[in-house]
Parts: C-alpha cells; structure tokens; sequence
C-alpha cells in the first residue's frame, strides 16, 4: 500500500468540494496523474493487487477529505472567499511551467497542438458564464432523485479526473451541488451512495478515453490538458479585492499557494525519479 497516497488523496478531496477547481489538477500538482490513470485502468488485469495498492489509500484521503473538510471549506468561502480562491490560483500556476517541462512543448508543439491548446482554454473558461444556484437543495428523495444524483456524480467524475474542469462547478451547473454538500454535511446515505456508484462508473469510463488519447496522441492530449488548467484559472479568479487587508491576505494566499506546488513539486518529482 501506498500509504502516502492518503494525504495526496486529501488534496484532491479537497479540491474537489471547491467549485473551479478539479482534483485531476491537485493530481498533477503531486506528479501521480499518469499513475493514477494507469492504476483505474489496471483495476481489470492481473496486477490488480498493486493497483488497489495505489488506489485504496487514496480514495481514502478524497472520502476522507471531503467528509470533514466539506464544513471547514464551506467555512472558509464563507468567510474569506477571495484569499482562498487565491491559493488554488497559486497551485494552479505552480503548476503549470512542469506540464510545459515534462511536455516538452518548446520540442514537440506544432501550430495544431497550439491551436488545441487554446480551444481547451475557450471551453474551460467559457465555464464561467455558466452559473447555478450554490444553496439549491433537493428536498423531495425518490427514484428519479436517485437517478439524478447517480447522473450527477458520472457527469462530474468525468470532469473531476481532467484537469482543468471541476467535477464541484459542473454539479452546481446542473443543480445538485447544494443537494450534494448537504447530504455530505448531515449523512444521507442514499444520496452519498447513489452519487458514489455515479462517481465510480464515471472514473473508470473516463480514465480509458484518457489513456487511450494519452497513449495514441501524447503530444495532443497534453496540449488540450495544459489548455484546460489555464482556462480553469478565468473561472477560478474571484476579481481583485478592493479592501487593503483582503488584497494583503490574497496576496499572501496567492503566494502560498504557489509555495505549497513548488514544495510538492520537489518532493513529488524527485521521488518518483528514484
């Protein structure tokens, strides 16, 4: 087991309560995105002992994370909305001169991988002009709730494990984010159940189109992800704020955020060149 794996899980929990920003982003960030994507696929072949090996501590840190982190986020919007957005600006844009490096863009960019590129920024940024209803909860529970929920979860999983795209911003598109936290907040399990059987068949549907264009396009597949986290960056900014000590305290979370994906970078990347 890959015990470690529980705290990276935690980060992309995290991200993943937070609207705008995608826990296949935090998995880039911690330099297991190819291995997490390889390990869902291998669920299915004879070394499937060692892809749970990765996989089980790292769901534990995203269930983990999302059941007693869901309040403190929520907290945290409410209260400093600006310097917390501000800090996964920062993770986003630490990140993005490694997807540059291990891409080999300067090398291995053509005019059409640039021009993929800039399309995936135009589709993650034109997500900002869709908005839904954050306190909108579901109240009446019945089957078609619950297929709705399950529909939900696969429609967001989908986007959870690209980067770029935020499985919590397409459930508040389609309106069940608030129905969603709510349930997490005061354990409703049917709900949590039928999202997470969503969840489930979304992730592992998603993660062989993935491999697949990774496999056969690598150059084209990278362009569109790089695009894709730099247009999450449009729907991610909250604007400047105008009160001094809010800007002192964005900046300040800006600048963590920054820090927090070199000092990942570090220990992430050197450990997976040993």
């Amino acid at each position: 087991m890959e015990w470690r794996n529980i705290y990276r899980g935690m980060l992309m929990g995290a991200s993943d309560v937070v609207p705008g920003v995608s826990g296949g982003t935090i998995a880039l960030v911690l330099g297991i995105y190819d291995q997490l994507i390889v390990s869902i696929n291998g669920l299915f072949t004879k070394d499937w002992k060692k892809h749970l090996g990765f996989l089980i501590p790292l769901g534990v840190g995203v269930v983990g994370a999302i059941l007693l982190l869901a309040r403190a986020i929520e907290w945290l919007f409410d209260h400093y909305p600006k310097p917390t957005q501000f800090v996964f600006l920062g993770l986003i844009l630490g990140i993005l001169p490694y997807l540059f490096r291990k891409s080999e863009a300067k090398v291995n960019f053509k005019l059409s991988h640039y021009l993929l590129l800039l399309v995936a920024i135009i589709f993650a940024a034109s997500l900002n002009f869709l908005h839904g209803d954050e306190a909108f909860v579901i109240t009446e529970v019945n089957i078609t709730t619950y297929f709705y929920m399950f529909s939900s979860g696969f429609l967001a999983s989908t986007a959870m494990i690209l980067p770029g795209i935020s499985g919590s911003l397409i459930l508040l598109i389609i309106g069940t984010y608030g129905t969603l936290i709510h349930a997490v907040n005061e354990l409703h399990i049917d709900i949590l159940i039928a999202v997470a059987l969503g969840i489930g068949l979304g992730i592992l549907t998603m993660s062989k189109i993935i491999k697949y264009f990774l496999t056969h396009y690598t150059h084209a597949t990278y362009a569109t992800v790089i695009g894709l986290v730099i247009g999450s960056i449009v729907v991610i900014f909250p604007g400047w704020p105008t009160a001094g000590a809010e800007l002192i305290l964005s900046i300040l979370a800006f600048a963590l955020g920054l820090a927090i994906a070199y000092l990942l970078g570090r220990v992430e990347y050197k450990e997976a060149m040993k």
